[in-house]
Protein backbone atom coordinates (compact mmCIF):
# COMPACT_ATOMS: atom_id res chain seq x y z
CA UNK A 1 0.00 0.00 0.00
CA UNK A 2 1.39 3.45 -1.00
CA UNK A 3 0.35 6.84 0.31
CA UNK A 4 1.20 10.08 -1.75
CA UNK A 5 0.67 13.22 0.20
CA UNK A 6 0.35 16.61 -1.56
CA UNK A 7 2.10 19.16 1.09
CA UNK A 8 -0.60 21.27 0.23
CA UNK A 9 -4.55 21.76 -1.14
CA UNK A 10 -4.24 24.37 -4.20
CA UNK A 11 -7.96 26.12 -4.84
CA UNK A 12 -10.14 23.37 -6.65
CA UNK A 13 -10.26 23.06 -10.19
CA UNK A 14 -12.75 25.34 -12.51
CA UNK A 15 -13.10 22.21 -14.48
CA UNK A 16 -12.50 18.56 -14.89
CA UNK A 17 -9.47 17.15 -17.37
CA UNK A 18 -10.69 14.20 -19.61
CA UNK A 19 -11.74 11.18 -17.69
CA UNK A 20 -8.41 8.93 -18.39
CA UNK A 21 -6.61 10.70 -20.53
CA UNK A 22 -3.16 11.02 -19.34
CA UNK A 23 -1.04 14.41 -19.85
CA UNK A 24 1.59 14.68 -22.08
CA UNK A 25 3.35 17.02 -19.92
CA UNK A 26 3.80 15.12 -16.83
CA UNK A 27 1.23 12.15 -16.65
CA UNK A 28 -0.27 11.61 -13.28
CA UNK A 29 2.13 12.99 -10.85
CA UNK A 30 2.19 16.05 -12.76
CA UNK A 31 -1.94 16.05 -12.58
CA UNK A 32 -1.74 15.17 -8.78
CA UNK A 33 1.22 17.57 -7.71
CA UNK A 34 1.77 20.21 -9.75
CA UNK A 35 -1.64 21.09 -12.24
CA UNK A 36 -4.06 22.68 -11.32
CA UNK A 37 -6.21 19.40 -11.17
CA UNK A 38 -4.64 18.30 -8.08
CA UNK A 39 -5.21 19.17 -4.67
CA UNK A 40 -6.05 15.39 -3.34
CA UNK A 41 -5.37 14.74 -0.06
CA UNK A 42 -4.26 10.74 -0.51
CA UNK A 43 -3.87 8.21 -3.28
CA UNK A 44 -3.40 4.84 -1.82
CA UNK A 45 -2.27 2.15 -4.63
CA UNK A 46 -3.59 -1.30 -3.46
CA UNK A 47 -2.47 -5.25 -4.30
CA UNK A 48 -3.16 -8.25 -3.20
CA UNK A 49 -1.35 -10.88 -5.11
CA UNK A 50 -3.49 -13.93 -4.16
CA UNK A 51 -6.50 -12.85 -5.07
CA UNK A 52 -5.02 -10.69 -8.30
CA UNK A 53 -6.33 -7.37 -6.40
CA UNK A 54 -5.07 -3.92 -8.22
CA UNK A 55 -6.99 -1.12 -7.35
CA UNK A 56 -6.03 3.06 -6.41
CA UNK A 57 -8.19 4.56 -3.73
CA UNK A 58 -7.95 8.53 -4.44
CA UNK A 59 -9.30 10.90 -1.48
CA UNK A 60 -9.66 14.46 -2.90
CA UNK A 61 -10.70 15.73 0.61
CA UNK A 62 -12.30 15.61 3.66
CA UNK A 63 -12.80 19.33 4.60
CA UNK A 64 -16.71 18.34 4.88
CA UNK A 65 -16.39 14.84 6.12
CA UNK A 66 -15.24 11.69 5.64
CA UNK A 67 -14.23 11.35 1.48
CA UNK A 68 -17.70 9.10 -0.22
CA UNK A 69 -17.52 7.56 -3.69
CA UNK A 70 -17.84 4.28 -5.05
CA UNK A 71 -15.69 1.97 -6.87
CA UNK A 72 -15.79 1.32 -10.27
CA UNK A 73 -14.47 -1.95 -11.59
CA UNK A 74 -12.63 -1.18 -15.18
CA UNK A 75 -10.98 -2.81 -17.69
CA UNK A 76 -8.04 0.13 -18.46
CA UNK A 77 -5.99 -0.01 -21.10
CA UNK A 78 -3.03 0.80 -18.62
CA UNK A 79 -2.02 1.52 -14.77
CA UNK A 80 -1.73 4.87 -15.61
CA UNK A 81 -5.31 5.75 -16.50
CA UNK A 82 -6.82 3.94 -13.96
CA UNK A 83 -4.81 6.35 -11.20
CA UNK A 84 -5.76 9.71 -13.63
CA UNK A 85 -9.52 8.13 -13.83
CA UNK A 86 -9.37 7.68 -10.01
CA UNK A 87 -8.27 10.99 -9.40
CA UNK A 88 -10.37 12.57 -11.92
CA UNK A 89 -13.60 10.67 -10.10
CA UNK A 90 -12.56 11.51 -6.96
CA UNK A 91 -12.49 15.20 -7.73
CA UNK A 92 -15.72 15.32 -9.18
CA UNK A 93 -17.35 13.55 -6.19
CA UNK A 94 -16.02 16.27 -3.40
CA UNK A 95 -18.33 18.65 -5.79
CA UNK A 96 -21.07 16.57 -5.95
CA UNK A 97 -21.09 15.71 -2.16
CA UNK A 98 -20.45 19.45 -1.61
CA UNK A 99 -23.96 20.41 -3.44
CA UNK A 100 -25.93 17.81 -2.62
CA UNK A 101 -25.66 19.19 1.08
CA UNK A 102 -23.85 16.37 2.17
CA UNK A 103 -21.26 16.42 5.13
CA UNK A 104 -19.09 14.37 3.28
CA UNK A 105 -15.67 14.71 1.52
CA UNK A 106 -14.71 13.08 -2.08
CA UNK A 107 -13.34 9.49 -2.91
CA UNK A 108 -13.14 7.22 -5.87
CA UNK A 109 -11.98 3.83 -5.58
CA UNK A 110 -11.08 1.87 -8.89
CA UNK A 111 -10.14 -1.66 -9.32
CA UNK A 112 -8.01 -2.48 -12.45
CA UNK A 113 -9.13 -5.48 -14.61
CA UNK A 114 -12.30 -6.90 -16.47
CA UNK A 115 -14.81 -7.68 -13.52
CA UNK A 116 -16.35 -10.42 -15.77
CA UNK A 117 -13.27 -12.40 -15.54
CA UNK A 118 -11.91 -11.13 -12.45
CA UNK A 119 -14.20 -10.83 -9.45
CA UNK A 120 -14.14 -13.48 -7.23
CA UNK A 121 -15.37 -12.89 -3.51
CA UNK A 122 -11.69 -13.51 -2.32
CA UNK A 123 -10.81 -10.34 -4.65
CA UNK A 124 -13.77 -7.70 -3.02
CA UNK A 125 -12.59 -9.15 0.31
CA UNK A 126 -8.74 -7.74 0.03
CA UNK A 127 -10.32 -4.78 -1.46
CA UNK A 128 -12.59 -4.54 1.54
CA UNK A 129 -9.62 -4.82 4.08
CA UNK A 130 -7.88 -1.62 1.89
CA UNK A 131 -10.76 0.52 2.62
CA UNK A 132 -10.73 -0.43 6.03
CA UNK A 133 -7.20 0.04 6.92
CA UNK A 134 -8.04 4.10 5.88
CA UNK A 135 -10.30 4.02 8.96
CA UNK A 136 -12.64 5.97 7.75
CA UNK A 137 -11.61 8.91 5.42
CA UNK A 138 -12.89 6.66 2.65
CA UNK A 139 -16.60 5.63 1.94
CA UNK A 140 -17.05 3.38 -0.31
CA UNK A 141 -20.27 2.47 -2.48
CA UNK A 142 -21.36 0.71 -6.20
CA UNK A 143 -19.74 2.19 -9.34
CA UNK A 144 -19.56 1.25 -12.75
CA UNK A 145 -18.95 -2.64 -13.08
CA UNK A 146 -19.92 -3.23 -8.95
CA UNK A 147 -23.46 -3.82 -7.94
CA UNK A 148 -25.19 -4.02 -4.28
CA UNK A 149 -24.11 -8.09 -4.10
CA UNK A 150 -20.65 -7.06 -4.19
CA UNK A 151 -20.93 -4.04 -1.66
CA UNK A 152 -22.56 -7.14 0.60
CA UNK A 153 -19.22 -8.94 -0.07
CA UNK A 154 -16.57 -6.01 0.49
CA UNK A 155 -18.38 -4.57 3.66
CA UNK A 156 -17.59 -8.31 5.78
CA UNK A 157 -13.78 -6.50 5.87
CA UNK A 158 -14.99 -2.84 6.80
CA UNK A 159 -18.16 -0.92 8.31
CA UNK A 160 -17.03 1.84 5.70
CA UNK A 161 -19.20 0.26 2.79
CA UNK A 162 -22.84 1.50 1.77
CA UNK A 163 -25.08 0.42 -1.33
CA UNK A 164 -25.66 -2.83 0.59
CA UNK A 165 -28.33 -4.93 -0.01
CA UNK A 166 -31.47 -4.53 2.37
CA UNK A 167 -30.96 -7.97 3.84
CA UNK A 168 -27.60 -6.96 4.61
CA UNK A 169 -28.31 -3.56 6.36
CA UNK A 170 -28.42 -1.29 3.53
CA UNK A 171 -30.28 0.80 1.43
CA UNK A 172 -30.25 -1.05 -2.07
CA UNK A 173 -30.09 -0.02 -5.80
CA UNK A 174 -29.20 3.57 -5.82
CA UNK A 175 -29.66 3.84 -9.29
CA UNK A 176 -33.38 4.58 -8.30
CA UNK A 177 -32.92 7.72 -6.89
CA UNK A 178 -30.18 8.53 -9.20
CA UNK A 179 -32.71 8.77 -11.81
CA UNK A 180 -34.87 10.67 -10.23
CA UNK A 181 -32.37 13.01 -9.85
CA UNK A 182 -31.63 13.74 -12.95
CA UNK A 183 -34.73 13.87 -13.36
CA UNK A 184 -35.15 16.77 -11.49
CA UNK A 185 -32.41 18.12 -13.33
CA UNK A 186 -34.04 17.64 -16.70
CA UNK A 187 -37.43 19.22 -14.91
CA UNK A 188 -35.41 22.13 -13.95
CA UNK A 189 -33.71 22.56 -17.45
CA UNK A 190 -36.88 22.58 -19.18
CA UNK A 191 -38.04 25.59 -16.99
CA UNK A 192 -34.84 27.51 -17.21
CA UNK A 193 -35.01 27.02 -21.27
CA UNK A 194 -38.92 26.90 -22.09
CA UNK A 195 -40.54 28.22 -18.82
CA UNK A 196 -42.30 25.10 -18.10
CA UNK A 197 -40.71 22.53 -15.55
CA UNK A 198 -42.43 19.31 -17.76
CA UNK A 199 -40.89 17.29 -20.51
CA UNK A 200 -44.04 17.02 -22.18
CA UNK A 201 -43.76 16.81 -25.88
CA UNK A 202 -40.95 17.19 -25.81
CA UNK A 203 -37.98 15.13 -27.91
CA UNK A 204 -35.50 13.16 -25.33
CA UNK A 205 -32.19 11.29 -26.70
CA UNK A 206 -31.20 8.72 -24.17
CA UNK A 207 -27.58 7.17 -24.80
CA UNK A 208 -27.13 4.22 -22.31
CA UNK A 209 -29.99 2.42 -20.68
CA UNK A 210 -28.59 0.30 -17.96
CA UNK A 211 -28.87 0.49 -14.35
CA UNK A 212 -29.35 4.20 -14.41
CA UNK A 213 -30.85 5.35 -18.35
CA UNK A 214 -33.51 2.96 -18.13
CA UNK A 215 -35.38 4.28 -15.23
CA UNK A 216 -34.94 7.72 -16.22
CA UNK A 217 -36.21 5.76 -19.85
CA UNK A 218 -39.42 5.45 -16.97
CA UNK A 219 -40.05 8.83 -15.54
CA UNK A 220 -39.85 10.78 -18.78
CA UNK A 221 -42.43 8.76 -20.57
CA UNK A 222 -44.73 9.33 -16.90
CA UNK A 223 -44.06 12.75 -18.18
CA UNK A 224 -45.10 12.75 -21.39
CA UNK A 225 -41.94 12.68 -23.40
CA UNK A 226 -40.79 11.17 -26.60
CA UNK A 227 -37.95 9.06 -25.82
CA UNK A 228 -35.05 8.02 -28.52
CA UNK A 229 -32.81 5.34 -26.92
CA UNK A 230 -29.13 3.97 -27.77
CA UNK A 231 -27.00 1.80 -26.30
CA UNK A 232 -23.64 0.08 -27.09
CA UNK A 233 -25.40 -3.69 -25.39
CA UNK A 234 -27.85 -4.74 -27.57
CA UNK A 235 -29.47 -6.85 -24.05
CA UNK A 236 -30.13 -3.60 -22.57
CA UNK A 237 -32.26 -1.69 -25.63
CA UNK A 238 -33.81 -4.92 -25.82
CA UNK A 239 -34.59 -4.33 -22.23
CA UNK A 240 -35.89 -1.24 -22.34
CA UNK A 241 -38.11 -1.95 -25.92
CA UNK A 242 -39.43 -4.88 -23.76
CA UNK A 243 -40.87 -2.86 -21.35
CA UNK A 244 -42.15 -0.01 -23.34
CA UNK A 245 -42.36 -0.44 -26.82
CA UNK A 246 -43.45 2.90 -27.36
CA UNK A 247 -39.69 4.09 -27.13
CA UNK A 248 -37.74 5.09 -30.56
CA UNK A 249 -34.20 2.85 -30.97
CA UNK A 250 -31.51 4.89 -32.51
CA UNK A 251 -28.36 3.05 -33.82
CA UNK A 252 -25.97 4.60 -32.17
CA UNK A 253 -24.67 8.22 -30.34
CA UNK A 254 -23.45 9.65 -32.99
CA UNK A 255 -27.25 9.20 -34.92
CA UNK A 256 -28.88 10.10 -31.95
CA UNK A 257 -27.11 13.40 -31.66
CA UNK A 258 -27.44 14.19 -35.02
CA UNK A 259 -31.35 13.65 -34.67
CA UNK A 260 -33.53 16.38 -35.89
CA UNK A 261 -35.71 18.45 -33.51
CA UNK A 262 -34.33 16.71 -30.15
CA UNK A 263 -34.83 19.00 -27.29
CA UNK A 264 -32.44 17.67 -24.55
CA UNK A 265 -29.46 14.86 -25.04
CA UNK A 266 -28.98 12.58 -21.93
CA UNK A 267 -25.18 10.98 -21.83
CA UNK A 268 -26.17 7.75 -18.80
CA UNK A 269 -23.34 5.97 -20.39
CA UNK A 270 -19.59 6.45 -19.35
CA UNK A 271 -17.50 9.85 -19.52
CA UNK A 272 -15.90 12.49 -22.31
CA UNK A 273 -19.68 12.59 -23.73
CA UNK A 274 -19.25 15.92 -24.88
CA UNK A 275 -16.19 16.79 -26.76
CA UNK A 276 -15.26 19.04 -29.96
CA UNK A 277 -16.50 16.34 -32.26
CA UNK A 278 -20.27 16.16 -30.75
CA UNK A 279 -20.60 19.43 -29.07
CA UNK A 280 -21.09 21.45 -33.02
CA UNK A 281 -23.40 18.83 -34.45
CA UNK A 282 -25.70 18.12 -31.36
CA UNK A 283 -28.88 19.35 -32.03
CA UNK A 284 -31.03 18.95 -28.56
CA UNK A 285 -31.39 22.86 -26.74
CA UNK A 286 -30.53 21.34 -23.45
CA UNK A 287 -27.79 18.43 -22.19
CA UNK A 288 -28.68 16.86 -18.81
CA UNK A 289 -27.57 13.17 -18.29
CA UNK A 290 -26.26 10.51 -15.82
CA UNK A 291 -23.06 9.76 -16.99
CA UNK A 292 -20.10 11.36 -15.10
CA UNK A 293 -17.55 14.09 -16.35
CA UNK A 294 -19.40 14.43 -19.60
CA UNK A 295 -16.93 17.37 -20.56
CA UNK A 296 -14.46 15.79 -22.53
CA UNK A 297 -11.95 18.58 -21.28
CA UNK A 298 -11.74 22.38 -20.27
CA UNK A 299 -13.40 24.52 -22.68
CA UNK A 300 -16.72 22.38 -23.63
CA UNK A 301 -18.83 24.41 -21.54
CA UNK A 302 -18.00 27.04 -23.34
CA UNK A 303 -18.37 25.97 -26.41
CA UNK A 304 -21.93 24.46 -25.46
CA UNK A 305 -22.68 28.23 -24.32
CA UNK A 306 -21.70 29.79 -27.40
CA UNK A 307 -24.39 27.59 -28.98
CA UNK A 308 -26.82 28.52 -26.87
CA UNK A 309 -26.95 24.75 -25.38
CA UNK A 310 -27.83 24.40 -22.21
CA UNK A 311 -25.61 22.66 -19.89
CA UNK A 312 -26.98 20.82 -16.29
CA UNK A 313 -23.73 19.39 -14.38
CA UNK A 314 -23.51 15.86 -14.30
CA UNK A 315 -22.03 15.84 -10.76
CA UNK A 316 -25.06 17.97 -10.00
CA UNK A 317 -28.36 16.44 -11.43
CA UNK A 318 -26.30 13.22 -10.94
CA UNK A 319 -26.17 12.95 -6.70
CA UNK A 320 -29.19 10.72 -6.33
CA UNK A 321 -27.35 7.57 -5.51
CA UNK A 322 -25.00 9.04 -3.38
CA UNK A 323 -27.36 11.16 -1.21
CA UNK A 324 -29.08 7.38 -0.76
CA UNK A 325 -25.88 5.42 -0.03
CA UNK A 326 -24.49 8.58 2.30
CA UNK A 327 -28.31 8.26 4.42
CA UNK A 328 -27.51 4.58 4.99
CA UNK A 329 -25.36 5.47 7.41
CA UNK A 330 -27.87 7.40 9.34
CA UNK A 331 -29.95 4.32 9.30
CA UNK A 332 -31.97 4.39 5.38
CA UNK A 333 -35.25 6.02 5.40
CA UNK A 334 -35.98 6.17 1.37
CA UNK A 335 -39.15 9.10 2.10
CA UNK A 336 -35.96 11.23 3.69
CA UNK A 337 -33.34 10.74 0.52
CA UNK A 338 -35.96 11.40 -2.27
CA UNK A 339 -36.81 14.23 -0.88
CA UNK A 340 -33.49 15.53 -0.47
CA UNK A 341 -32.92 14.25 -4.08
CA UNK A 342 -35.92 16.60 -5.25
CA UNK A 343 -34.21 19.29 -4.10
CA UNK A 344 -31.18 18.69 -6.94
CA UNK A 345 -34.71 21.11 -9.18
CA UNK A 346 -33.84 23.68 -6.87
CA UNK A 347 -30.10 23.45 -6.78
CA UNK A 348 -30.01 23.11 -10.33
CA UNK A 349 -32.21 26.21 -10.69
CA UNK A 350 -29.55 27.93 -8.63
CA UNK A 351 -26.62 27.36 -10.41
CA UNK A 352 -28.97 28.36 -13.73
CA UNK A 353 -29.15 31.70 -11.90
CA UNK A 354 -25.76 32.31 -10.84
CA UNK A 355 -24.30 31.16 -14.57
CA UNK A 356 -26.78 33.99 -15.78
CA UNK A 357 -26.11 36.72 -13.38
CA UNK A 358 -22.18 36.39 -13.66
CA UNK A 359 -22.42 35.79 -16.94
CA UNK A 360 -20.68 32.37 -17.28
CA UNK A 361 -21.19 28.96 -17.99
CA UNK A 362 -23.29 26.67 -15.71
CA UNK A 363 -20.37 24.47 -14.87
CA UNK A 364 -18.50 27.05 -13.89
CA UNK A 365 -21.31 28.50 -11.75
CA UNK A 366 -21.63 25.14 -10.35
CA UNK A 367 -18.36 25.06 -9.08
CA UNK A 368 -18.37 28.11 -7.98
CA UNK A 369 -21.07 27.08 -5.34
CA UNK A 370 -19.25 24.12 -4.89
CA UNK A 371 -15.97 25.70 -3.61
CA UNK A 372 -17.27 28.21 -1.69
CA UNK A 373 -18.93 25.35 0.44
CA UNK A 374 -15.59 23.62 0.78
CA UNK A 375 -13.48 26.69 1.31
CA UNK A 376 -16.04 27.61 4.03
CA UNK A 377 -15.50 24.46 5.77
CA UNK A 378 -12.00 24.60 5.88
CA UNK A 379 -11.65 27.80 7.81
CA UNK A 380 -14.39 26.32 10.09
Amino acid sequence: MTDVRPPSSPEFPAQFEQEGTARADGGVLHTLFRSEQGGHEQVVLCQDRASGLKAVIAIHSTALGPALGGTRFHAYASEEEAVLDALNLSRGMSYKNALAGLDHGGGKGVIIGDPGLLKTEELLLAYGRFVASLGGRYVTACDVGTYVEDMDVIARTNKWTTGRSPENGGAGDSSILTAYGVFQGMRASAQHAWGDPTLRGRKVGIAGVGKVGHLLVEHLLKDGAEVLITDVRAESVARVVADHPQVTVVRDTEALIRTEGLDVYAPCALGGALDDDSVPVLTAKVVCGAANNQLAHPGVEKDLSDRGILYAPDYVVNAGGVIQVADELLGFDFDRCKAKAAKIFDTTLAIFARAKADGIPPAAAADRLAEHRMTEARRA
